[in-house]
């Protein structure tokens, strides 16, 4: 059994953001969303990340998010807060912001675009936790930020006591067993495809996207494996990767195919802001075969 501190659960989803038809925030819709996660396996929901489409809502809308949300999870599940933007002033205030409107913790990524080198991406993230009492996520995904948290820069920033955590996805196995073997910083799965892998080296669990639409399956990859069954907790991942290849690399963002999908299972969802689109007719017809497949199996 592992012994990793998972200081926000172990199985954590980064939940779309429902909006009504008319593209206004559904704070019921958000709720029952909630809820319905929570019950099905979720320990944790990360809002305001990039699945929940944090580059299209507001200030107030982000707040008022998570003011929702804690209020229908209550105590059950912890509230995990995306407040990274490319300006440190910014992403400041976003953390307060969080931190009165009753998050657990907050997501830092990466500042994006301006690529900024690692003795500045650390100042960056030492000034977020400074700033507020709430302990904090790094995320790393370089793909998409265009700056990779350093393995040396992550073992510095560990010694920050808010700190506490990484979502991964930097593919670099090996940068990530550098970190965990030096430091107690979390780390959690940002890849889907890569829930067991780092469970297996010492990973805390998971920040997922394809959880919107099977939580209580990939919750059960890291039950499985916590009981002993390896070879089902495998299997489990092995048979995941088809919806995991359909909706985060077939070519379309996961907000898009995962709302398409909790749509098409009448979950709470909406369609996307632009410049985001919604999954074409055909694509939707794919997603949902896949989805299907993998729930009888």
């Amino acid at each position: 059994m592992t012994t990793t501190p998972a200081p926000f659960g172990r199985a954590l989803c980064a939940m779309v953001t429902p909006f009504t038809a008319e593209g206004a925030l559904d704070l019921d819709g958000a709720q029952r969303l909630a809820a319905h996660l929570v019950a099905h396996g979720c320990d944790g929901l990360v809002l305001s990340g990039t699945t929940g489409e944090s580059p299209t809502t507001t200030d107030a809308e982000k707040s008022a998010l998570v003011t929702a949300v804690r209020e229908a999870v209550g105590e059950q599940a912890s509230v995990v807060a995306g407040v990274g933007t490319s300006d440190t002033r910014h992403t400041v205030e976003l953390a307060l912001a969080a931190e009165k409107a009753g998050a657990d913790g907050v997501l830092v990524v990466s500042p994006y675009y301006s690529r900024p080198p690692q003795d500045a991406l650390e100042a960056h993230f030492r000034a977020v936790a400074d700033a507020s009492g709430l302990p904090v996520m790094l995320y790393d995904i370089p793909g998409r930020t265009g700056t990779r948290i350093e393995p040396e820069t992550m073992i510095r920033l560990a010694e920050h006591p808010r700190i506490v955590a990484v979502k991964d996805c930097s593919y670099d196995l090996l940068g990530t067993q550098k970190v965990l073997h030096r430091t107690e910083l979390a780390y959690y799965a940002g890849c889907d495809e890569q829930i067991l892998a780092l469970y297996a080296v010492g990973g805390a669990g998971y920040v997922s996207t394809v959880a919107n639409v099977v939580p209580d399956r990939l919750r059960a990859i890291l039950d499985l494996f916590e009981a002993g069954d390896t070879p089902v907790s495998a299997r489990l991942q092995q048979r995941a990767v088809p919806l995991i290849e359909a909706m985060m690399a077939a070519g379309l963002p996961g907000t898009v195919t995962a709302k398409a999908l909790l749509n098409a299972l009448g979950l709470p969802a909406g369609p996307v802001r632009a410049p985001l689109r919604p999954a074409d007719r055909e694509t939707a017809d794919g997603l949902l075969a896949e989805y299907e497949r993998f729930v009888a199996a």
